[in-house]
């Protein structure tokens, strides 16, 4: 049998949404302050091309006080 929205599945991609929408931008959330970056931008976390960028940017910048660098 397969898996379809007239089953009642339909919701379950959403909560799978939802879920890595936190496991991505909770981490982020949390890193992007150090790097001298607002918190916010962290939202840009949850479209994959957005996480990439934010990953280069938080990789070539200064950590500023108490950082390697």
């Amino acid at each position: 049998m397969m898996w379809s929205d007239s089953h009642g599945f339909a919701g379950f991609g959403l909560l799978w949404m939802l879920i890595y929408a936190v496991l991505v931008v909770v981490p982020f959330w949390r890193l992007l302050p150090r790097f001298g970056l607002p918190d916010w931008v962290a939202l840009v976390s949850v479209i994959p091309l957005g996480a990439l960028i934010l990953l280069w940017v938080m990789a070539f910048k200064d950590k500023g006080e108490g950082g390697r660098g």
